[in-house]
């Protein structure tokens, strides 16, 4: 653990003298308020003519907000770049899998090899804050706040990276937490970290939320946990981390709200999600009243607020594309819903941004940011400056006059300058490290933005992509051709952030051999059919990569009346979770929320063997093998499929 920068000794004396204070006289108290999947234009005083945040349109008013900043395109990265001050090239969480299992110590996060069907060599993301990071929580707590955690954590799934091992007194929380336990209502079903073994292991979630009344709304219940510990700490510093699950899926949304935004017509034809609209006003509810409990406890000239997105707002799910296949999720209620009011429209619309979340582009990573610190900010004003999540620890940090660490390398620069309007950023450039998905890196300086890619993609056949955001918000003009000595410009201030922060750079694979074999169609794996999806015969295995979301194999090759076996033998860098679901010979559709078995496959190099019983009652018909190809490309070597009871086979593929 690095050094503190204030004694335990030097912290009680600044709680005495905040007991010895009045209200206004003491520390600066610090309230983080973390929305997630919340694109650029999804309010009121960013645009939307739709979504209904009257609190944010408040909070604007009240505040200097941001119209270029940015966040990494997935929320992980971000959350830890919040707390460490730090490019995700330099702490090493670069993808959203902090809900995945911890990788053990000396972990290589840049293999020597690949399998030989992959031409570089990918970093993997680190899925969990380093325990060694001096965190922004840390420090407060050092320099003797209270601090608490609500909400979405997803930086460990595990106890030793949980928030309460960050710097956190205070923690209310549930892991795994890509999204809310128990689809937004209660009961959640999360059980303590102490739980038996024998409940633990059956235990879909872990963690300190408890849950309330049946049919309680998450959204709300955090609200209350923050306003409790705003009033059990009125008289001493804080700081309230408040990281929202809203509005990330599977969109858990309060119907009688939806049934109001049903009924609304967005005039800019843009924005139209009734669910969206439902979960942004519980959002902007839950603002709202911790906006009134400062103002009711006399605080809020006392208190820096910060409002933010973790990444850019969601506008791959729910396609018309992944209709047919998203029907399996089906059995997920809080979708069922979702479908009955939205159908299969994605969650929002970024225009004029270009695409969203997950992708470089700006749709994908430019975020509101408002922040509000009365007496010191002037409110109802603006900035156009290009701030990010490395800036806020220690801009906090410098409003609050407190020295950094010594031990804790940050790349962020303060902000205050620009807040209080005494002076201007003095970094050259800001950077985006995203090595996944569709592996890239990016640099704004000044208007213009350079998109780098590691390798060319079916989609995005240009490894530089050069844009001009004054003029081509959209990004719709590619001038990389017709401007090389600007691409060679923003490519050396690339090169440079890569060696200072030390980002793990894709290495070409010197087991390289490309395919003179491939084939998408029917014939590919004799019988297997790929949907959203292609397979690619390599040596020793088929390769699986994903087209759209949710990629599947179907088969009708697999008649079987009672329950079976599946066995897989697999590998997939990035790992994830998988589903088989069926149908019966006598269904003329795939069940809704019936008839699927989960399963998930590790992350890695290795190659590893799956198994996964399916319950099958009736005769199938057609067997759809959902695989985490839109993650990373999955490599099949074995399908089999056998009777449960005694092991002889169904319908077995030797891929290799």
């Amino acid at each position: 653990m690095p050094p503190r920068p204030l004694t335990i000794l030097s912290s009680l004396l600044v709680l005495l003298l905040a007991s010895s204070l009045s209200a206004a006289d003491q520390p600066t108290n610090v309230i983080l308020f973390l929305v997630d999947d919340m694109g650029w234009v999804d309010s009121e005083p960013y645009g939307s003519q739709y979504y209904d945040t009257p609190n944010m349109q408040r909070l604007a008013e009240q505040s200097m907000r941001f119209t270029d900043a940015y966040a990494v395109p997935l929320c992980s990265p971000t959350r830890a770049s919040i707390l460490t001050g730090q490019y995700s090239s330099r702490h090493g969480v670069t993808s959203a899998s902090g809900h995945q299992k911890p990788q053990p110590e000396g972990f290589d996060f840049l293999p020597d090899t690949a399998p030989p069907n992959r031409p570089l060599i990918m970093p993997i993301s680190r899925n969990y804050l380093e325990p060694s990071q001096y965190t922004l929580a840390e420090a407060l707590k050092d320099a003797g706040y209270r601090t608490g955690h609500f909400g979405k954590w997803h930086l460990g799934l595990t106890e030793p990276h949980w928030p309460e091992t960050q710097g956190f007194d205070v923690a209310w929380h549930s892991e795994p937490s890509p999204g809310p336990p128990g689809y937004y209502f209660s009961p959640y079903g999360v059980v303590p970290p102490d739980a038996p073994p024998e409940i633990a292991r059956k235990a879909k979630h872990r963690g300190t939320i408890t849950d309330g009344p049946d049919g309680e709304y998450i959204t709300d219940r955090l609200t209350d946990e923050v306003v409790a510990f705003l009033e059990a700490n009125k008289d001493r510093p804080f700081f309230a981390n408040v990281w929202q699950f809203g509005v990330h899926g599977p969109w858990g949304h309060k119907e009688s709200y939806t049934a109001q935004f049903a009924k609304k017509t967005d005039p800019t034809g843009r924005q139209s999600n009734p669910v969206m609209a439902s979960m942004l006003k519980s959002v902007d509810d839950s603002l709202g009243r911790i906006m009134d409990k400062l103002d009711e406890l006399e605080l809020a000239d006392n208190t820096l607020l910060i409002f933010y997105s973790d990444n850019g707002g969601n506008v791959h799910s729910n396609t018309e594309d992944d209709a047919k296949a998203m029907r399996r999720a089906k059995a997920n209620p809080a979708l069922e819903s979702y479908q009955k009011w939205a159908g299969f429209k994605p969650p929002t619309n970024n225009a004029p941004l270009r695409e969203g979340k997950s992708r470089i582009y700006e749709g994908g990573q430019r975020v509101p940011l408002m922040v509000r610190w009365p007496g010191h900010i002037e409110p109802g004003t603006t900035s156009d400056a290009v701030v990010g999540p490395i800036d806020l620890y220690p801009t906090i940090l410098d409003a609050l006059n407190m020295e950094r660490a010594e031990s804790q390398t940050i790349d962020g620069e303060s902000i205050l300058p620009v807040l209080k309007q005494t002076g201007e950023l003095q970094r050259t450039a800001y950077f985006t490290w995203f090595p996944h998905i569709v592996p890239a890196v990016s640099v704004r300086q000044g208007d213009w933005k350079l998109i780098r890619r590691f390798e060319p993609h079916p989609k995005y056949p240009d490894v530089r992509e050069l844009y001009n955001l004054k003029k081509d918000i959209g990004e719709t003009n590619n001038l990389a051709e017709k401007m090389p000595e600007k691409v060679k410009e923003l490519d050396d201030l690339i090169d440079e952030f890569v060696e200072r922060t030390g980002a793990l750079y894709p290495q070409p694979n010197p087991n390289y051999q490309p395919s003179r074999n491939t084939s998408p169609g029917r014939d590919a794996a004799l019988g297997l059919v790929p949907k959203f999806s292609t397979l690619t015969k390599i040596d020793g295995a088929y390769r699986m990569e994903a087209e759209r979301r949710a990629p599947f194999l179907g088969s009708a090759q697999v008649k079987h009346n009672g329950p079976m076996t599946l066995t897989l033998k697999v590998r997939s860098e990035a790992g994830g979770s998988g589903k088989v679901w069926w149908k019966s010979v006598n269904q003329e559709q795939f069940p809704e929320g019936e008839q699927t078995v989960a399963f998930n496959i590790a992350g890695g190099n290795e190659w590893q063997t799956v198994k996964v019983d399916l319950p099958v009652k009736s005769p199938t018909q057609i067997v759809r093998l959902y695989l985490p190809a839109d993650e990373s490309p999955v490599e099949i070597q074995s399908i089999e499929y056998t009777d449960a009871k005694t092991g002889d086979p169904i319908r077995v593929w030797k891929l290799n």
